[in-house]
């Protein structure tokens, strides 16, 4: 369910913290909801990338804007149950594979321990809030299949990226089965998992379309790392409009608590990196 009237009601005048609010999809999500009337709280460490979308956009100028480590559990706690959220959507993370390789204890402690420290922030929490916490599509155990994972398929990851969100998913639920169980209980979670976005303001290393622009505008030619990957590719704002329905509807659904939902295209979308 997604219409003007639904967002407007859900978010207009509530408080909501977006976690991870100066990278790619935290920026676009914030400027989504100022626009639609929220107050927004954005926790995250600086800009990934010079220059990012956070700062193009002057979104710091029309949020509240908070840099803290998502492993500092006290600032993080104290932050979070002193903006009392009405929402909370969870996208802070250690999102580079690349990255990951070279510094897994970084990229297990951020996607792992830190997802554990917003659900402690949740479980203190006493009035009513819905939590979306995004993982990552490649969670699931590769086993090559030629169609795309569904929300029950096992959970895995060969490589520390990998391994760290499929980890987290599986903290994610040891909480909302130990400590909120009942779908009729004040906080309700659910869980979303995307795969590659694109669109403008993404300035990130080792991105297939930031690259691309990089090496061209200065005439050079594009290296392509797996040309022949295929890749479930959507424009930054559709997953967020998913994120933005999901957190929405857990308000009136409770049958979706604890749920977890895949956000991409059609199978018959995907293309190549060629």
């Amino acid at each position: 369910m997604f219409s003007l009237d639904f967002m407007l009601e859900a978010y207009r005048d509530k408080t909501v913290v977006v976690l991870g609010h100066t990278g790619f999809k935290g920026s676009w999500l914030s400027i989504w909801l100022s626009l639609i009337g929220a107050k927004v709280i954005g926790i995250s460490l600086a800009p990934p990338s010079h220059p990012c979308h956070f700062c193009a956009s002057g979104l710091a100028d029309q949020i509240i804007d908070l840099r803290i480590d998502l492993r500092n559990y006290r600032e993080l706690v104290d932050a979070i149950q002193s903006a009392q959220p009405d929402v909370i959507f969870h996208l802070a993370a250690q999102a580079l594979v690349h990255r990951a390789y070279d510094s897994p204890t970084e990229t297990f402690a951020v996607n792992v321990l830190g997802s554990v420290h917003v659900l402690e922030a949740l479980r203190g929490l006493n009035k009513t809030c819905n939590a979306v916490i995004i993982t990552s599509d490649k969670c699931y155990e590769n086993v090559e299949w030629v169609w795309g994972y569904r929300e029950t398929d096992r959970l895995g990851g060969k490589d520390p990226y990998s391994a760290s969100k499929a980890a987290a998913e599986l903290a994610i639920q040891s909480y909302i089965r130990s400590y909120f169980s009942d779908p009729n209980g004040p906080v309700r979670i659910a869980i979303a998992r995307a795969g590659n976005v694109i669109g403008g303001g993404d300035w990130a290393d080792n991105r297939i379309v930031p690259d691309c622009v990089r090496a061209w505008s200065v005439g050079n030619a594009v290296t392509l790392r797996n040309p022949e990957a295929t890749r479930p590719w959507q424009h930054v704002l559709e997953p967020l409009s998913g994120y933005l329905s999901l957190a929405a509807n857990l308000t009136t659904d409770s049958s979706i608590h604890g749920e977890a939902f895949n956000f991409g295209p059609p199978a018959q979308q995907n293309k190549t990196v060629l």
